[in-house]
């Protein structure tokens, strides 16, 4: 009894340690399924994790695919057709081709500006389009290195190219010390004089009244404004000179007033003559023979501000009776209105060069350029070879209304560029086939900063805004070219 009685609280001692056993095992067994399924969502977690990096992984491993759309930046056309014309010719390569592009317009003024700074971010598209950069930008960027090597797209097609356009792009690089072809030539253009036939028929007189002698030919105009005013048309202007430092227009048609007085300033080598007096002498009368019509009140006073397109405004709006344009931009404006393209707007040459002999014209060639920094170097090649096929590059030229001209014979054969009826393209057409040549970019790319300065507008302008002598203008235009020019070696 003693035994049972003294064992009976160790049994219960003993049960109370087995009880306790096992609810410590059963906690233990839930603790651990709470465990389990900690660990279960941990994993879930972070298999999810993995699956969302690689996620991004692959996106990072396929972005060449994106980077396969083309970025392309264009000069925006001075009439919708112009722009319709690119983005078809767009539409049509992404259809056969399966890529995609990326076009952006920008205007004549902003768009060089842009490419630069675009440049300089390690930001720039693919290909650029943009008429005055040929001569302002496109050499200097060859010489930097910063064009792609286009030989490939050109040879093929190189002996249909017309005579001397190629000489425009073979440019050279100063990294890879060599010359090549670092554009591919598009289109071409010169100087033209348009005017209004139905104003000179106002003041009694007609296209062959006008004289062919240099002289004589700008007088006509500043007595076509005295009689014109005479009839109470007081603010309109006999000439539509461009004087500002921001249109391109100025030191393209001063050039071509250098030209006509035989003013050469640099060799066939490229060297500046500017030492040469007599070359000197021909530039300060050249300005002094440019400026003395708005000093004499025959260009409109906001000449000094104008921007590429304000001459063809300020004729399209008649407050100015003719202007020198730089291409078939005006007629191209009117083109769908067939009375004023026909027979109201009227196109002429230059007259004769002071010494009688027939004028030299100075030609410029756009051209589509292909950055070496572009990831896309071959399907950017693969549509500059699609784009200058003469059926392509051809049709897409028509499109425009004949703003710009071929650059390959095939194309010239078209009647639609030779048609007498179309007193416009006709004109231009036999421009561009008698003498002609290049700006002095093609001898020395140094040159291209002295036209992207605007040097000889910035005299112009010194001389009709600030009222310098056209000595000092010049001399002080000299000087800076100069700079330009040591600085470049």
């Amino acid at each position: 009894m003693l035994f049972r009685s003294k064992a009976s609280p160790m049994a219960k001692g003993f049960k109370n340690q087995q009880k306790a056993k096992q609810s410590f095992t059963v906690m233990v067994i839930k603790a651990s399924h709470r465990y389990v399924l900690v660990a279960l969502i941990l994993s879930l977690i972070i298999i999810a994790c993995i699956n969302i990096l690689k996620s991004n992984q692959s996106s990072v491993t396929e972005s060449p695919i994106n980077s396969k759309v083309l970025k392309i930046w264009s000069d925006k056309g001075y009439t919708l057709e112009e722009d319709e014309a690119l983005q078809k010719i767009i539409s049509n390569w992404e259809q056969q081709s399966g890529n995609k592009i990326k076009l952006t317009f920008y205007t004549n003024d902003e768009l060089p500006q842009k490419t630069q700074r675009a440049l300089q971010a390690g930001n720039s598209p693919d290909l650029v389009i943009n008429s005055s950069a040929e001569r302002e930008l496109y050499p200097r960027l060859a010489w930097e290195g910063k064009l792609a090597d286009v030989s490939d797209v050109i040879e093929p097609v190189k002996s249909i190219y017309s005579e001397g356009v190629l000489e425009a792009v073979r440019l050279y690089n100063n990294v890879d010390k060599k010359p090549s072809y670092y554009a591919v030539p598009i289109n071409q253009l010169t100087i033209h004089i348009f005017y209004w036939r139905d104003l000179l028929e106002k003041v009694g007189r007609t296209q062959s009244d006008i004289p062919k002698q240099w002289d004589a030919f700008w007088e006509f105009w500043k007595q076509v404004q005295d009689d014109l005013r005479a009839q109470q048309k007081q603010n309109i202007y006999g000439l539509g000179f461009p004087f500002s430092t921001g249109s391109t227009d100025t030191y393209y048609l001063f050039e071509q007033i250098l030209e006509a007085y035989n003013v050469q300033i640099l060799d066939s080598k490229g060297q500046l003559l500017l030492n040469d007096p007599k070359v000197h002498q021909g530039i300060v009368k050249s300005l002094e023979w440019y400026a003395k019509f708005f000093q004499q009140g025959y260009v409109p006073p906001d000449a000094v501000n104008w921007l590429n397109p304000d001459n063809n405004r300020s004729l399209l709006n008649r407050g100015v009776v003719m202007t020198p344009n730089s291409s078939l931009s005006i007629s191209a404006a009117v083109r769908q209105d067939s009375d004023t393209y026909r027979n109201k707007l009227g196109i002429l040459e230059f007259p004769n060069k002071p010494n009688g002999k027939p004028m030299r014209f100075l030609v410029s060639i756009n051209e589509i350029v292909l950055f070496s920094e572009s990831k896309n170097q071959k399907v950017a090649k693969d549509f500059l070879a699609y784009l200058i096929k003469p059926e392509i590059i051809g049709n897409y030229l028509k499109a425009t209304g004949g703003r710009y001209l071929p650059v390959m014979k095939p194309i010239w054969k078209d009647p639609f560029w030779t048609n007498p009826a179309d007193p416009h393209l006709s004109t231009a057409t036999q421009t561009l086939t008698k003498n002609t040549r290049p700006f002095y970019i093609v001898q020395n790319p140094a040159y291209s900063l002295v036209l992207e300065e605007n040097v000889w507008g910035k005299a112009l302008n010194g001389i009709v805004v600030n009222s310098i002598s056209p000595e000092e203008a010049a001399d002080t235009a000299i000087e800076r070219i100069k700079q330009i020019f040591d600085e470049w070696q």
